[in-house]
């Protein structure tokens, strides 16, 4: 390292035999990261949610596949869901339909990459808002049926809003990872932040591995922040005054 020749310009350098530039490359595999990382987000948020509901429903059978749901997609390694998607569904599905997935699906590695991250994501979601909802007085729901609610109207009006409130924090850490975890879809060939990162380093290694690595780093820990301060800023919009703080 002591001959090592720093040169932190590096990323504005142009690709040797191309006429692009590193940075275009790295700018390029972030808004792909960014793309599906709020992509799956979306998912696991709406599917995390309905699944974190269920879970609570008096019915018995109904949370329990619901919680058959959260082992299976929560256990499984998210790069072993990532391959299943992409290789094993279309082997599965009626033969015309695995030929479309396979040859004339639009943005095929995208669109895996959000089904697999979402769905995997959606499981720890689910865990959160049924805590949310669990941590809440049960009179809460009761005085809810009191006043002619069914069940389906008192979630919405009377758990949920306040269960979203108390688990903003968690929900925090789970959206920060979703962006983080976006990294694995380069295993299936999406051009992500990370891919490219690789791509740069390997193939078409500049003389200076350590600082493109270095920016990649500092890329995602930009995005990462911006997520925080964005729930942050969310977390004091919706607080409500003495509930969360008072440690109910």
């Amino acid at each position: 390292m002591s001959q090592y020749q720093w040169n932190w310009s590096v990323v504005l350098e142009q690709v040797s035999g191309t006429e692009e530039f590193y940075y275009e490359w790295l700018a390029a595999g972030l808004g792909w990261t960014v793309a599906t990382a709020l992509s799956a987000w979306v998912l696991a948020l709406v599917v995390g949610s309905l699944i974190g509901i269920l879970r609570t429903v008096p019915s018995k059978p109904v949370a329990a596949l619901a919680t058959a749901y959260v082992e299976v997609f929560r256990n499984i390694p998210l790069i072993v869901q990532m391959f299943l998607w992409y290789f094993v569904l279309p082997e599965l599905v009626p033969h015309n339909l695995g030929i479309w997935m396979k040859q004339s699906m639009p943005l095929p590695e995208f669109s895996t990459a959000v089904i697999a991250l979402g769905f995997f994501t959606s499981a720890r979601v689910a865990e959160q808002v049924r805590t949310g909802i669990l941590a809440l007085p049960r009179g809460q729901k009761n005085a809810g049926l009191a006043m002619g609610f069914t069940l389906g109207q008192t979630y919405r009006y009377v758990l949920l809003p306040m269960a979203y409130r108390i688990v903003i924090p968690p929900l925090t850490s789970e959206f920060m990872n979703i962006f983080k975890n976006s990294a694995v879809a380069l295993a299936i060939g999406l051009t992500e932040l990370t891919f490219q990162m690789r791509q740069i380093t390997g193939e078409y290694a500049p003389a200076n591995p350590i600082e493109v690595m270095t920016v990649v780093s500092a890329l995602y820990l930009l995005v990462a922040f911006s997520v925080n301060r964005v729930m942050a800023l969310i977390e004091r919009k919706t607080r409500v005054p003495g509930y969360i703080s008072g440690g109910h």
